[in-house]
């Protein structure tokens, strides 16, 4: 697998995230429909190898930044009985590696909540390259995944009527992704 031909038009080198043009979003069902919520304070680089399965990434997540439109929420969801920010700052991630299966190209991780570092994998899309209108030249990606949140210990729950909780096990992450070459 060759840089060109997997991402034609970028080359090898160091690439950060801007974070004012990109997003760290997720979905989660809570009663009958889901919730969607962003955090908004986040870093990160991505290295890219000559060889693409060489290549690697590095995140880190500001937890407090969490915003589902909804303060109380927000609050509570800040608070030691979901994701402890106070003790647990930050949400992280670091690659593994790069494959490929047909045309659908994974970034393969550990990502790390309140403590609690598992796998992961992204689906990747690379969106393209150009300048930009400041003489930078940038990159943008798109990824996704689907977690089980209570395998990071995020545990809160309220039994509903029947079998029904509060709050969906899943959580789906998506990122959108521009980032400068440095």
């Amino acid at each position: 697998m060759s840089l060109e031909t997997v991402a034609p038009g970028l080359t090898a080198g160091t690439w950060n995230i801007d974070p004012a043009h990109s997003e760290v979003t997720f979905v989660i069902r809570h009663l009958m429909s889901k919730v969607r919520g962003t955090f908004t304070d986040f870093s990160g680089t991505i290295e890219i190898a000559e060889d693409p399965a060489e290549s690697s990434a590095t995140a880190e997540i500001k937890m407090a930044s969490i915003d589902t439109r909804n303060a109380e929420r927000d609050a509570h969801v800040r608070s030691s009985e979901i994701l402890d920010v106070e003790n647990h700052p930050v949400m992280t991630f670091r690659s593994t590696g790069l494959r490929s299966e047909g045309d659908t190209h994974y970034l393969d991780g550990e990502l790390t909540i309140k403590g609690v570092t598992r796998p992961v994998a992204l689906e990747v899309e690379y969106n393209g390259v150009g300048e930009d209108p400041w003489g930078g030249t940038r990159v943008g990606f798109s990824a996704r995944t689907t977690i089980n949140r209570k395998d990071w210990g995020v545990e809160f729950n309220i039994p509903l009527q029947g079998e029904k909780v509060l709050l969906s096990d899943k959580v789906d992450i998506q990122l959108e992704v521009q980032a400068v070459r440095a």
